[in-house]
């Protein structure tokens, strides 16, 4: 398991002789840091934030092939997607789950040269798809799958058909396509348990977040950012996987501090969570994907009991934590009128919005969506040679990180251990054999109900027979709110067993209570209590956690003190 961080602090502190250094603790990053540390090496993760905590934490939450990758000629990234969306299929089926999708189609034959236009270069948006490109594109999605086919094929609809099984979709359609892709629960938990399965199958290896590393003369410093102690480090080599802000970080690293080199160009991507009833309904189980009137494509499906739409895909030149304005937020709103015209949605729907920056490598296209997701390893040769990991994205993060792996193995002239394709996941574990019997073993064995242990599982996958045997033991274990199947006990494991630092590491990464609209004012206190009382906090730091969370919140997720302050009062009430 994840240590606490002064265990792992003392770990460096003993030996700070590494192999290789991972600096940046994203799903890329955490990615690589699993892999070169189950082949035998010994490696140091440092994030600065929290695990997964920036634009690992802002994606679509599909796993998906690229189907409109296509467009762009790029069959290799297509293939390895859809290799990499089974593989976690298989191997984190506690988060990663299929996701029906239908595309609504307008027309026969537009868009049959977007991939011609792609190919030669051209860098204005494409025009609308129709339903013979939709139909070329997704008879390839289901033959590079033909021979390891996990989801069905897909299936095309006249007007008819799909009016009948989508009533609410706009008229404004011929046809309708279906397929299957994945969308992912809860990714930033995901990226917790691999750095917690690495630690448990190679106990040499550390993992920190809030911790900093800089160069100095030809050894390494990491500085603990909660306490300012800093640890002298050595590796025989880097691996730099800070994302977006590679281009800062690169400098850091190879001495070329004036560097002027790019390597990963920005665009922001805006999502939002949404309270209504008649979207979730109208959707029926299923994403659509659809087109906006400039071309962009967006994706609304149901989340967690409420709605995702998204996304926004805006080039940025300055590296920030970024929010979801206004302007994004209405441009996904409208969007949304546009494929349901007559169910209303408005900013009083919204719960929660987020946004990151997508580490794209370095690209002059006009048209964004014709910027590559695909990804590449840039060597800078030094004392430490630095692999940078350009690009990638969340389905493909495993492939990413074998790739990076390999070249640092070539380079250390070791030989690969394990294969992790087919390795299980966390609480993905077992999981598939379990089934439904998983949530009765828990209700029996612990005497919970059936709710509370389906919420167990949901969130924990097989790793909820250690959640719930930690709670059973755990004094006054009651449930938080009646808002959420979370308990004290449940909280106190998290803090105790996957790094939790502040209170937003816990709220906002290692439980779905924010992001679902159930976090409220009294919540927030509760949870605080519980923590305070685990890391040791005084009086005076839980009350600054409390402030700076609630402050993020409205800085950052659209969620203001006025509706943390409703939503308690709602629920004093008894209202819905």
């Amino acid at each position: 398991m994840l240590e606490h961080r002064s265990q792992s602090l003392k770990e460096v502190r003993d030996d700070g002789a590494f192999d290789v250094v991972v600096v940046g603790g994203g799903i890329n990053g955490i990615g690589v840091f699993r892999e070169l540390s189950l082949q035998g090496l010994r490696v140091l993760l440092v994030e600065r934030n929290d695990f997964c905590s920036g634009c690992s934490a802002a994606p679509s939450r599909m796993i998906h092939g690229g189907l409109r990758y296509l467009e762009n000629g790029e069959f290799d990234l297509v293939q390895e997607s859809l290799r990499e969306r089974d593989a976690l299929l298989r191997n984190a089926p506690h988060f990663v789950r299929p996701l029906p999708t239908v595309i609504p189609i307008g027309s026969v034959f537009s868009g049959l040269l977007n991939g011609a236009a792609g190919f030669l270069g051209l860098t204005s948006k494409p025009a609308k798809r129709g339903a013979l490109p939709i139909k070329i594109g997704l008879s390839l999605y289901d033959w590079v799958t033909r021979k390891r086919r996990v989801l069905p094929s897909h299936g095309f609809h006249a007007a008819g058909e799909t009016f009948r099984r989508w009533p609410d979709l706009t008229r404004d359609l011929r046809f309708s396509a279906v397929y299957h892709d994945a969308w992912i629960s809860h990714p930033e938990r995901l990226g917790v348990e691999l750095v917690t399965d690495t630690i448990r199958m190679a106990p040499d290896c550390v993992a920190l977040n809030y911790a900093e590393i800089e160069r100095e003369s030809s050894d390494f410093v990491v500085t603990d950012r909660e306490t300012g102690v800093r640890l002298a480090v050595t590796a025989r080599a880097i691996v730099n996987a800070t994302g977006a802000w590679l281009n800062e970080a690169v400098g850091s690293f190879s001495g070329r501090r004036n560097s002027r080199e790019r390597l990963v160009s920005g665009t922001k991507g805006s999502h939002v969570i949404l309270n209504n009833p008649a979207l979730h309904k109208a959707l029926r189980g299923h994403m659509v994907f659809f087109e906006n009137t400039d071309g962009r494509v967006c994706i609304v499906f149901p989340y967690l009991g409420n709605v995702l739409a998204g996304s926004t895909d805006i080039r940025v030149d300055t590296v920030e934590r970024v929010r979801c304005e206004p302007e994004e937020q209405r441009y996904i709103l409208d969007a949304l009128q546009l494929a349901f015209p007559d169910i209303e949605v408005t900013d009083d729907d919204v719960v929660f919005s987020y946004s990151g920056i997508r580490p794209l490598p370095k690209s002059d296209e006009r048209f964004t969506g014709r910027i590559t997701r695909g990804h590449f390893v840039h060597r800078l040769d030094g004392a430490v040679p630095q692999f940078c990991m350009v690009g990638g994205k969340w389905t493909t993060f495993r492939a990413f990180a074998e790739q990076a792996a390999n070249q640092v193995m070539s380079y250390l002239n070791c030989e690969r251990r394990l294969d992790t394709l087919d390795l299980p996941i966390g609480g993905g574990d077992g999981y598939l054999a379990a089934g439904a019997e998983l949530v009765e073993e828990l209700v029996q064995s612990h005497g919970i109900g059936p709710e509370r242990a389906a919420h167990l599982v949901d969130v924990y996958g097989t790793k909820a027979r250690d959640v719930v045997a930690f709670c059973s033991a755990f004094q006054s274990d009651e449930q938080l709110a009646s808002a959420t199947q979370m308990t004290r006990g449940e909280v106190a494991y998290l803090v105790d067993r996957e790094a939790v630092v502040h209170l937003s590491d816990l709220i906002l990464r290692r439980t779905p209570l924010a992001i679902t609209g159930t976090i409220s004012t009294g919540l927030i206190s509760a949870i605080a209590d519980i923590v305070a009382r685990e890391l040791g906090w005084t009086a005076a730091r839980q009350e600054e956690e409390i402030g700076s969370f609630v402050s993020e919140l409205n800085d950052f997720y659209g969620v203001s003190t006025e509706m943390l302050d409703q939503r308690n009062l709602e629920r004093k009430t008894g209202c819905a």
